[in-house]
């Protein structure tokens, strides 16, 4: 009873613009069937090779950088509203043209391109969370939104593993409608009240404390944090690339039952989070989250490295589930604690580069160190690795927010 009272309260005091962030965000991301699969699209059917496809993957992680930093640098002079619309509306075409290129010079512009208007997205739908949520409730909002994402990536993921043994075309034409579907109510919901706050910060506007005129990029302390953060990032988004191939050809797993493993992650993600959330708020410190999260996500891939029968998979996949809700949206929570309003935006745009670094690094290191020593040898390194990291949160935490409220 205890446990159910914990869940339910979790989702108390969430106002209405939380729940329709949430809800655009669970329609765009119901047709993400794209990035999971991104890999096997490029290995099974242009035919490239496995080192090639990391490169091309790479591409990916480049426009990641370029989007977050673009995203925050105008969320701070336009405004969330403006970036959000223009990134959900102008990604429709883009995915509408990755099918027709097949090369890898032409798949990587793309992508490259896509992904500049994607992750521009990322860091004006942080303000907007942080803008339209009370304080004492920044965690749950950004949980909710998360959970949206997730259960969107258990729709999608599961529904692109059948698509694509029908046709790849498929999953790209179905990302373009879910962007158009999620621009058209974001923007019918959030015109108006865009221009109410709009109005309402006008007033204020003389009131900005001088702390947030600070730039992101000359915070040391911050600078430290996100570094961390983007090697925590090398680790999960093997998520998307590495893990992904290690199915298909050392598991032998089939299309639709790699969509299936991945759609069980978002659909225990969304069952746990909020929930989880709430105790971890309730009973530890952001240190230790951070310190437990990172750590169980280690041992998620370290343990493939010694068995990867079908039992094996699916509790690494439930472990890396936890460490995820116990580490990432309390890195944006971190994030928002450590910025000011004036400079929300490039706060939350560099977090935001430190994962996409990763999604630069992670798909070529990953690739080439698998396919030079082999699966075994990856998920032990990645095992130390998060150890490693878990043990720099719990001291960077303390240190970087030490006069911030951390509640």
């Amino acid at each position: 009873m205890k446990l159910i009272k914990i869940y339910t309260s979790s989702f108390k005091g969430l106002s209405k613009e939380s729940w329709m962030l949430a809800l655009v965000m669970l329609i765009n991301r119901s047709g993400s069937m794209v990035l999971p699969f991104l890999g096997v699209y490029m290995t099974n059917h242009l035919h490239f090779t496995i080192e090639n496809t990391g490169i091309v993957l790479s591409f990916f992680g480049m426009g990641s950088v370029i989007g977050s930093w673009l995203g925050g640098f105008i969320t701070d002079k336009f405004g969330e509203y403006k970036v959000q619309s223009v990134s959900l509306l102008l990604s429709v075409p883009l995915f509408c043209l990755i099918p027709v290129f097949k090369t890898e010079a032409g798949v990587a512009m793309i992508i490259l391109f896509q992904s500049i208007v994607s992750d521009s997205f990322r860091p004006a739908n942080s303000v907007a969370i942080t803008k339209y949520a009370k304080p004492e409730n920044i965690t749950r909002a950004f949980s909710l939104n998360r959970m949206a994402v997730n259960l969107g990536f258990s729709i999608g993921p599961a529904l692109g593993g059948i698509l694509s043994a029908i046709s790849y075309s498929f999953l790209f034409y179905s990302n373009a409608l879910a962007a158009l579907l999620a621009g058209i109510l974001y923007i019918s919901f959030f015109a108006k009240r865009n221009r109410m706050a709009k109005a309402k910060t006008i007033k204020v506007k003389n009131a900005v404390d001088i702390k947030k005129q600070n730039s992101p990029y000359m915070d040391g302390k911050f600078l430290v944090y996100c570094f961390f953060c983007m090697l925590f990032s090398i680790i999960f988004f093997q998520l998307f690339s590495t893990l992904t191939i290690f199915y298909k050809d050392t598991a032998h797993l089939s299309q639709q039952n790699i969509g299936y493993i991945l759609g069980y992650s978002g659909f225990l993600v969304v069952l746990l989070e909020m929930g989880l959330v709430q105790i971890a708020e309730k009973y530890f410190s952001l240190a230790v989250t951070m310190l437990l999260g990172t750590f169980i996500c280690g041992l998620s891939y370290a343990m493939l490295a010694f068995d990867y029968s079908i039992v094996t998979l699916v509790l690494s996949m439930t472990l890396l589930c936890i460490g995820e809700i116990w580490t990432l949206p309390f890195m944006s929570t971190i994030t928002a604690l450590r910025s000011g309003d004036g400079n929300k935006g490039a706060y939350m745009g560099l977090n935001g580069i430190s994962f996409s670094a990763a999604f630069i690094i992670t798909p070529y290191i990953g690739t080439l160190f698998a396919e030079k020593f082999g699966f075994t040898t990856l998920w032990i390194a990645t095992g130390v690795l998060a150890t490693l990291i878990a043990i720099a949160f719990y001291g960077i935490i303390p240190w970087m927010l030490k006069d911030r409220k951390t509640v």
